[in-house]
């Protein structure tokens, strides 16, 4: 693409104004240097842009590129056996204590080389990007030690080299109890602060740090600990919270200032009011709903109420959600959570964004924002989250600056 290039007859969903999706029916936008130069309704564009390199959209519809804001794609090997048991009645948390897991994945990918590790990763990122994804988070959490965690967030940032998308690092450490620290969790957590985030940090390996707080995993005192460490680096922090249970996590997280709280399920009245306080982004998982078979229904109405930002994400992982389709995450949003169409659509552009910390960057079309873009082939912006299993994507632009 040209440097500084037009493109015309386009609808526009912006993400910007409370004109629902932010939408210009008979849009046009001026890119240059790689950022949104001028975004508007055609027959408002300045005489100066006339001249320019022109694209005709042919009244498609450009959004913002897509962002899967959490997702753990990175890993080795396969856990298709597990569906089978979780279908013969065995549930997440017995398997996990059985040793299958999260600690089955560990296994696998420590005992994965670097360039395999790669190539197994670059399918689930090719999908997402098929799909419109110009952002994706990716965290680590399969190594459990140094050496594999490491592996994994540099896999992650190779990745993003390789097919031209934005790849956010986030160090998940405090994923899961490893072996070598059975029963000893505590001194797991000291490993992690004293060892491992720190090296991960001296080599700007890592964008934010994540925790899982959970009865199967980590305490909110250990991810106290955690956190202060993180803190103390300067690294944002995410946080697996309410999932499983309602141990108080995103009470936690939003005391901290996090970027985001994920899953939610047992959220409770005093998370959704902290979480509304601190601005908080509330990431849904609808994935891991449905892969899972859950009942248990995020807040969704309380946090509506409360102002809490609301996103939703694939949760790509090989365990609870082995989801690839940003589209068909969506789709699930409205079906299983009762997200409006639009409400879905800015959970993957503009409400992402701030999940991650780059809403000044990405995750709407106006004036100055890199120009990461997603071009389809519907005629309204709900077609996006409504049809299953068809993927409109024209053209995904993706230009830096």
């Amino acid at each position: 693409m040209p440097s500084t290039t037009l493109i015309r007859s386009a609808k526009i969903a912006t993400m910007t104004s409370n004109k629902p999706y932010g939408l210009i029916e008979n849009g046009a936008l001026v890119i240059a240097d790689g950022l949104i130069s001028w975004v508007g309704d055609q027959s408002e564009l300045p005489n100066e842009y006339a001249g320019l390199p022109e694209k005709n959209a042919d009244r498609k519809l450009i959004t913002p590129a897509l962002i899967d804001c959490h997702t753990h794609l990175v890993y080795g090997g396969s856990r298709a056996s597990e569906f089978e048991m979780r279908l013969n009645g065995a549930s997440y948390e017995v398997i996990s204590r059985k040793g299958g897991g999260i600690l089955s994945t560990v296994k696998d990918t420590r005992s994965t080389t670097d360039q395999e590790l790669l190539e197994q990763s670059l399918p689930r990122l090719e999908a997402l990007v098929a799909e419109g994804a110009g952002t994706v988070e990716i965290k680590s959490g399969y190594g459990l030690d140094k050496e594999t965690e490491i592996k994994m967030l540099r896999v992650a940032r190779k990745l993003g080299q390789e097919l031209n998308v934005r790849v956010k690092t986030t160090f998940l450490g405090a994923h899961a109890i490893p072996p070598e620290f059975s029963g000893n969790a505590d001194k797991y957590i000291d490993f992690i602060c004293e060892d491992v985030l720190p090296a991960v940090h001296s080599e700007k390996l890592a964008d934010a740090v994540d925790g899982f707080c959970e009865k199967i995993a980590f305490t909110p005192k250990q991810i106290t600990k955690v956190f202060d460490k993180a803190s103390a680096l300067g690294l944002p922090m995410k946080l697996h919270a309410e999932q499983l249970s309602n141990l108080g996590g995103a009470v936690l997280a939003a005391s901290y200032g996090a970027l985001s709280a994920d899953h939610l399920e047992y959220l409770d009245a005093a998370g959704v009011q902290a979480m509304g306080e601190s601005g908080t982004v509330a990431v849904l998982l609808p994935g891991a709903f449905y892969f899972l078979r859950e009942s248990k229904l995020p807040p969704l109405n309380e946090l509506r109420k409360a102002g809490v930002p609301i996103a939703i994400a694939t949760d790509c992982n090989p365990g609870s959600s082995p989801l690839t389709s940003p589209l068909l995450c969506m789709n699930m949003g409205c079906t299983l959570f009762g997200l409006a169409p639009e409400e879905a659509l800015h959970g993957v552009t503009r409400t992402a964004a701030q999940a991650l910390g780059i809403q000044n960057e990405v995750g709407t079309i106006e004036i100055g924002k890199k120009a990461e873009l997603a071009i389809w082939d519907v005629d309204q912006p709900a077609e996006l989250a409504y049809r299953i299993g068809h993927n409109p994507l024209v053209e995904r632009i993706y230009t830096q600056s």
